[in-house]
């Protein structure tokens, strides 16, 4: 059999000089493939040289992909069609596009809000179905937090919470905290805010819509997964949809988030409900198999009501499947073995 190659593909110029492995932010991806034997080849993508970066990743055996759905205002249709094609060759391709949008857009949060980690979760389709519910939520149950459908780095997620009711409903006056960076808390009539949406709706796209949690203060946990496995654990203070301090109009700076292995005690429940139960509820709800799962994935998770008896419940706010990176020191030899362990395969399925 050929040595085995696998491509490790991101953004970036294509028709430059590859760059040397250790040189960029996925050095340790490199360094532990290139470890255990296999040949790991830098692929920069840009969409006016995809049928360039076709022909290379059809000399790889496999391709870790790296690239968020929105980058400088571009998509990931013209790549994701790519990645398709590649993969139905017998490429291994992760994350393949088909589960990226299965788990990694913000829909999952409605399909799987009857699970423990789940909430008061709904999915409006069209402008019509968000205005009405959505005011009435706001009366009955505080601020609520909207989540377009897919997206990254905070862009097109609102915090939303009612100043004073009005007739007609549209009148009413709504503070609104958009966490993309740079964003300011405005208040504004409630029926000016729904129009912003209106962007949000355009082909089959959604807007999701969950309670805010009153726990944001304490803190995210992310959890890093290779496959089905927990490989560790970040931590940070998410400050974007955060009240303002008094006097100030914008959400304070966050901390750096903080990173931990799988064995950091305080998160153990957590690691244990994710792998011997919550993986395979969520599988069964997404029509997955674990064969399926990303090489490299993220849960993120932020602390819901404690139970009577004092424990904590943990209430999913986002999957990250397209681009997750920075990751544990943990992670990186667990994510180059599994990722071996499925090229390997694929090799030899294609060459039987």
């Amino acid at each position: 059999m050929s040595p085995v190659q696998i491509g490790i593909l991101w953004p970036g110029d294509p028709s430059a000089p590859a760059p040397a492995p250790e040189t960029t932010r996925w050095r340790r991806v490199f360094e532990e493939i290139t470890a255990r034997g296999v040949l790991a080849k830098p692929i920069l993508y840009v969409d006016e040289a995809a049928d360039v970066i076709r022909a290379r990743l059809l000399r790889m055996d496999g391709v870790l992909v790296w690239v968020n759905p929105i980058v400088d205002g571009r998509d990931r249709t013209i790549l994701d069609a790519l990645l398709r094609d590649v993969a139905s060759q017998g490429i291994f391709v992760s994350a393949h596009p088909d589960v990226i949008l299965q788990m990694g857009t913000k829909d999952v949060l409605y399909r799987t809000r009857n699970m423990p980690w789940g909430a008061d979760t709904r999915l409006y389709s069209t402008l019509d179905e968000l205005a009405e519910p959505l005011l009435s939520l706001l009366e009955s149950s505080g601020p609520r937090v909207l989540k377009q459908h897919r997206g990254n780095g905070g862009d097109g997620v609102w915090r939303v919470e009612l100043v004073h009711s009005a007739s007609p409903a549209a009148a009413a006056t709504v503070r609104v905290q958009h966490a993309a960076a740079g964003s300011r808390v405005e208040e504004l009539r409630f029926g000016d805010f729904v129009q912003q949406l209106r962007p949000y709706f355009e082909g089959s796209r959604c807007v999701i819509d969950q309670p805010f949690q009153d726990r944001l203060g304490d803190g995210m946990i992310r959890c890093y997964l290779v496959g089905d496995r927990v490989v560790g654990f970040g931590h940070q203070f998410i400050t974007a949809l955060m009240p303002p301090h008094p006097g100030e109009n914008a959400p304070p700076e966050a901390p750096p988030r903080l990173y931990h292995g799988p064995a950091k005690p305080e998160y153990q429940p957590l690691k244990l409900q994710l792998e011997s139960e919550w993986i395979a509820q969520m599988l069964r709800l997404l029509d997955l198999d674990r064969a399926s799962l990303p090489m490299i994935w993220d849960a993120d998770f932020l602390l819901g009501p404690k139970t009577a008896t004092g424990e904590d419940t943990y209430v999913l706010c986002e999957i990250n499947v397209s681009s997750v990176f920075p990751i544990p020191d943990e992670a990186f030899a667990p994510l180059a073995e599994a990722t071996i362990t499925r090229v390997v395969a694929a090799k030899r399925e294609r060459a039987s």
